[in-house]
């Protein structure tokens, strides 16, 4: 039996998987981490500390399963993305990197919109927009600014290691590529000083960076000679493994945050949304800062022991109170449809009587309320209304919550058969890279499969209407708040029981 090893980088685990031609998964192993150093509007990795991830799943598989991973025939890895890594010209790593969520750009994100002008990139540029990470490296650490040869997304970085070449691929790098151009002279790489060289070799997803090098550390000195492709972001990954990569479909992917997205045949724009090129296909929509992380906070903040789905599950079994609550799940400011880090969360409408369920169900339905946001914004702008929304991740184990955003959305929700859609993805990837596969569709339609199916209940549709009415006035009404309670926060050293105000994160 042959298989690929796919693996997938998320935000608080790496893992691996050795899958076969039709889609199985014939071993899986899974290592959390690495923790990322947070602090305010600062978050950081070490890259190495993904390379160690890469290296003890892998070496588990192997270790697990000899013979299947000696059959391995082709490498692909998906990952996060909006994180930056700096390499020298001798491929080393100049400082940490920055994650999705550091913010401290804001500032410097808001003169490069205005010196871009009318480039057609500026009003995309945020916090969380890599030309805005590279100028505020430029201004803040001028040295390593100046040694960076190659910026790299997080698979990407893994793709080095494993075979010493540098690329990416034209979807997780759209944002850095589309400030080359020049508009009236103005570029968003002449406008930090930097040279657009720092861009790596460009490879479409299922392109070959390289094969493995020699003298690799176990496991990979096994796989000496394999070809590693080049992969793509993990949402683009988990689509695919959703059977969703096509136009016409919606997306949704709940990890430790959440994606939303629509695919359409011709390029649009919509406030707030990402529109990229997904080769061939036109992206509207994009990642959020919340998601299962939320529930997560929720889970801990009520005493939660085990795993988060299992006591999610038993707070949702409680009673719940008529009134519901708006929960706004800001919790780490956020990014689509509105890229601001000030933003915070919040519990409205609380009452004496409301309890544990109350609060996890308004943590349930604030999000869906953020994705039908998304979903309407999209759907607008391409002019055309979806069928269903394919949802994969880990809520998507969750039937209240694939109803309740059913219920919400409005649309029927198609549960992927696949527990890990990203991985999932990266097996399409590779099989498709190695010609088992004319096209991604083609092993799309081979490998994807349905298990369950959530159709929108029409009782609850009138006051779920009304809730994302009272939800998107709470939004209006509570950011300029936010704004200033974290305004605040910078001088609050004489609050009672803040014992090292600059550690709070």
């Amino acid at each position: 039996m042959n298989v690929v090893l796919a693996c997938d980088l998320g935000g608080s685990s790496l893992r691996a998987a050795l899958i076969d031609e039709h889609g199985v998964t014939q071993a899986e192993h899974a290592v959390p981490g690495p923790a990322l150093n947070d602090h305010l509007d600062h978050s950081e990795v070490a890259p190495q500390a993904w390379w160690t991830l890469l290296l003890q799943a892998a070496g588990k598989l192997a270790g697990q399963t000899p013979e299947l991973f000696a059959s391995v025939r082709g490498i692909a890895i998906c990952g996060v993305t909006r994180t930056q890594v700096f390499l020298s010209h001798q491929g080393q790593e100049l400082r940490p990197a920055m994650t999705w969520k550091d913010a401290r750009s804001d500032g410097i994100a808001a003169r490069l919109r205005e010196t871009l002008g009318d480039h057609p990139e500026a009003a995309r540029i945020n916090a969380f927009h890599p030309l805005a990470r590279l100028a505020w490296l430029v201004e803040n650490e001028p040295k390593n600014a100046r040694a960076v040869t190659c910026v790299l997304e997080p698979k990407d970085y893994l793709n080095f290691r494993l075979t010493g070449r540098s690329a990416s691929d034209p979807v997780s790098l759209a944002r850095l590529i589309a400030c080359i151009d020049s508009v009236d002279g103005r570029s968003g790489f002449g406008a930090i000083g930097l040279s657009p060289s720092i861009i790596p070799a460009i490879l479409e997803p299922t392109g070959i960076v390289a094969s493995v090098q020699a003298g690799l550390p176990a496991p990979f000195d096994q796989l000496t000679g394999i070809p590693v492709f080049c992969g793509c972001n993990d949402t683009w990954a988990a689509v695919a493994g959703l059977g969703a990569l096509r136009p016409g479909y919606a997306y949704n992917i709940s990890g430790t945050t959440e994606v939303l997205g629509v695919l359409g045949p011709d390029r649009a724009e919509a406030e707030g949304l990402i529109s990229v090129d997904w080769r061939g296909l036109w992206h509207l929509g994009g990642p959020s800062q919340n998601g299962a992380d939320t529930a997560a906070w929720l889970a801990g903040l009520l005493g939660g022991a085990g795993p988060v789905g299992e006591t999610i599950e038993r707070l949702l079994a409680g009673p719940r109170h008529p009134q519901p609550l708006i929960f706004l799940p800001y919790l780490q400011g956020e990014r689509v449809p509105y890229w601001d880090p000030n933003l915070r969360g919040a519990f409205i409408g609380l009452g004496r009587r409301h309890g544990p369920t109350d609060l996890a169900y308004a943590v349930l339905e604030g999000i869906a309320c953020q994705n039908r946001l998304v979903l309407e914004r999209a759907e607008g702008a391409l002019g055309a209304r979806v069928g269903e929304i394919r949802f994969g991740g880990g809520a998507a184990a969750n039937p209240v919550w694939a109803q309740v955003k059913a219920d919400i959305c409005g649309r029927p929700i198609a549960v992927g058969a696949a527990r890990e859609p990203g991985l999932l993805g990266a097996a399409i990837i590779a099989w498709t890279g190695l010609g088992r596969f004319a096209s991604l569709e083609t092993a799309q339609d081979a490998l994807v499969s349905i298990a369950r199916r959530y159709e929108p209940d029409p009782a609850r549709r009138p006051a779920y209407n009304a809730l994302y009415a009272l939800y998107r006035q709470s939004e209006a009404a509570l950011a300029p708040i936010s704004a200033d309670l974290v305004a605040l926060a910078q001088d609050t050293a004489a609050l009672p029981g803040l014992a090292n105000p600059a550690s709070a994160t």
